[in-house]
């Protein structure tokens, strides 16, 4: 069955529930906003508890009964591959479509669905390699290994802002474990998800392996991460919610991942290639709006520097073009909406109330459209200030002095957040150095923004728990089974412990 058809000039989907195509329970729908053209273009099904419900009796029908846990890993591994294919050939539509949702560039989105084939090639070649080990055992009467069996139902709640890489991040390595799992996108970012069902549907998993329920309000997502038939729950979002979604697991121990907010430092020494850390500092914070929870929204910049560093920055943050996402000469497009639009701009203003010198940008720019922000470059920042401290999720980045590598690294750290942070010099010693004091899940040096599928990703502190990507990321769809096989034969005092 198709999952979309035109009525009224809106794309109309539904729910993908236990292999099927479904309408919410309730028959209600909600509209799905293009940024860029601040008007609908899709219309989504309005899930309800009742729809998480019947999307996790699937998972669980398909994780208890259902031929996926049959499967070995070497079939897995050849559903995986198959999915891979068809995502790489899907890819452009794919990213097309999360640029109408999220407003983020054609050029970029496109770029990440053709990546996406790479996390679901890298994981099926894991899934026949899930191993146990045999222990050597204290008790020469026994043989004792273990087992790695999968977690069981996993519910991913997902972000807006990359919607189909971070479910990657989450679903290739749960797949690949044996789980099954229910999807809940953002309610500005509903569609791709729904798009992606029907290429899982074509590689031919099983119904209930996997499963889509949309909504707009926080109801669904806080009826999945809250349901006793949850197992594991995968999150990416803000911390505040992250913290929420622990409160719910709390009641039912469901294990849970986090990758949360950031405020990642740019530390950039007086020998640093400046041309290059210009560029990595545009990447750093204007690359995708600044809607990434790595942006580098704080630059750390050694005072003899400074000044011709921050000059490199504003006149290239000066020619940005902003516009249209889905034209390929676009350099940034709107906010994702319009909510993050005034916490933006907020934010900005809380900045030169402080004491921040605008440097560059600082508010809308109507002449783009309704959702957009200038391109804003603060400077005199104090670590104290909210500009500072705060997540923004926009293209505002915060310049801040320093003298000495020692005032640099505190700097750096004094944030309750810990994703990411750069480092910019020509001394290899120091590059090494400083990467090490730095707390945060991922120290780029000379780069910025960065990832790949056979790297761990998360953070320190606030930023979240566990790490995605990577082969370790299995360990977090899995669970580890002690087996003891007496070899003797014998009877031994049953009221004593062996």
């Amino acid at each position: 069955m198709a999952t979309a058809q035109k009525s009224r000039d809106l794309t109309s989907y539904q729910m993908y529930i236990g292999g099927e195509w479904v309408d919410a329970e309730a028959s209600e729908t909600f509209e799905s906003q293009n940024p860029y053209l601040s008007e609908p273009w899709a219309k989504i099904p309005e899930g309800s508890a009742d729809d998480v419900d019947r999307a996790v009796r699937a998972a669980r029908t398909a994780f208890d009964r259902g031929p996926w846990p049959e499967l070995t890993g070497r079939e897995r591994s050849k559903l995986l591959l198959r999915l891979a294919a068809l995502v790489a050939a899907n890819a452009d539509r794919l990213g097309e479509i999360e640029t109408r949702d999220n407003g983020k560039l054609l050029r970029e989105m496109r770029a990440q669905c053709h990546a996406l084939a790479d996390w679901y090639e890298f994981y099926a070649g894991v899934a026949d390699k899930i191993n146990g080990e045999v222990i050597a055992s204290d008790k020469p009467n026994f043989l004792v290994y273990t087992r790695k069996e999968p977690v069981g139902v996993v519910a991913a709640v997902l972000p807006w802002n990359s919607p189909l890489l971070l479910l990657a991040f989450k679903l290739a390595p749960a797949l690949a474990a044996g789980c099954t799992f229910i999807a809940k996108p953002s309610e500005h970012t509903p569609t791709s998800a729904l798009e992606f069902a029907r290429l899982v549907e074509e590689a031919g998993f099983p119904p209930g392996v996997f499963n889509v329920v949309t909504g707009s309000s926080s109801l669904p997502g806080k009826a999945l991460v809250s349901h006793p038939g949850v197992d594991k729950i995968a999150f990416t979002g803000s911390t505040l919610s992250g913290i929420n979604v622990v409160r719910a697991a709390a009641e039912n121990l469901s294990r849970v991942t986090l990758e949360l907010g950031g405020k990642s430092p740019n530390v950039v020494f007086d020998d640093a290639d400046l041309e290059a850390a210009t560029n990595g500092a545009i990447a750093g914070i204007f690359a995708a709006t600044g809607q990434t929870c790595l942006a580098g929204s704080r630059l750390i910049v050694h005072e003899d520097v400074h000044d011709e560093l921050v000059e490199r920055l504003v006149a290239r943050a000066r020619t940005i073009k902003l516009g249209d996402p889905l034209d390929t000469s676009t350099e940034m497009g709107p906010v994702a909406f319009r909510d993050q639009l005034d916490k933006v701009l907020g934010l900005i203003g809380s900045g030169v109330n402080e004491g921040a010198s605008l440097a560059t940008g600082g508010g809308q720019d109507p002449d783009a459209g309704d959702l957009f922000v200038q391109p804003t470059i603060l400077t005199d920042v104090d670590n104290g200030m909210e500009i500072a401290q705060e997540e923004i999720f926009g293209p505002v980045l915060s310049v801040l002095r320093f003298s000495t590598e020692e005032e640099a690294v505190a700097i750096a750290n004094d944030t309750r957040f810990g994703l990411a942070a750069g480092v910019w010099t020509k001394d290899v010693h120091r590059a090494h150095r400083v990467a090490h004091r730095i707390r945060a899940g991922t120290v780029w040096v000379n780069a910025y923004r960065v990832i790949s599928f056979t790297t761990p990703f998360g953070g320190f502190g606030m930023s979240g728990w566990g790490r995605e990507n990577g082969v370790g990321a299995i360990d977090h769809y899995t669970e580890t089974k002690s087996i003891w096989v007496e070899l003797s034969g014998d009877t031994r005092d049953p009221f004593v412990m062996g």
